[in-house]
């Protein structure tokens, strides 16, 4: 009997041990920017995560883009930006440092760096994409990216999403959380600015 209760207590001990080594074993392997990521995406409810995009850019255009000859916000203009690409964007108040008139897309693409596939990025216009011609492409057709927003954004195959014909705009701002001056970010649409 006291055979039978060591024996039972050592396959216990064993099951305790294993049981507790497989548990730990998975929070080990399972990275933690992954479920921060994961968390972010739910909190987020399918909104972006923009937290790896360049937010300054040198404020070259690409070649062939269209100056824009009479915008609703003129060069030189402030607005106020009702919409959030990324934190500390929406509200902020935003100089106009160029306007062009082109086709803006929202594309998906999985980055060339790798990792998690980015949906609906606003915006690519049409003069970053690879060898499409002049035409204006419709949602669902495959292209190439030419511009570095993002990290692991330059050269990714990406689907259009949603393609719109509007003035897109060039802006400085100063972030509303952190502070941050932000130069030639590239791009807000019309839509997206309000007056002063």
């Amino acid at each position: 009997m006291i055979k039978k209760k060591f024996v039972i207590g050592i396959v216990s001990l064993v099951t305790v041990i294993t049981l507790a080594a497989c548990t730990s074993n998975d929070e080990e392997t399972t990275p933690k920017k992954e479920t921060d990521q994961t968390e972010n995406a739910a909190s987020n409810h399918g909104e972006m995560d923009h937290s790896n995009m360049d937010h300054s850019s040198s404020g070259e255009v690409p070649e062939g883009l269209e100056k824009a000859e009479n915008p609703k916000f003129k060069v030189g203009s402030k607005a106020i930006i009702k919409d959030a690409h990324m934190e500390g964007m929406k509200g902020a108040e935003a100089t106009i440092v160029g306007a062009y008139n082109t086709t803006v897309y929202t594309v998906s693409y999985t980055p060339t760096t790798g990792g998690a596939r980015v949906e609906n990025h606003k915006w690519v216009i049409h003069e970053e994409l690879k060898d499409v011609g002049e035409e204006p492409l419709e949602p669902g057709t495959e292209v190439v990216i030419n511009a570095s927003h993002m990290e692991g954004m330059d050269g990714a195959t990406a689907e259009i999403d949603s393609a719109e014909q509007t003035t897109v705009y060039m802006i400085d701002f100063t972030t509303t959380t952190s502070g941050e001056k932000v130069t030639n970010h590239k791009w807000v649409t019309e839509d997206e600015l309000g007056a002063e």
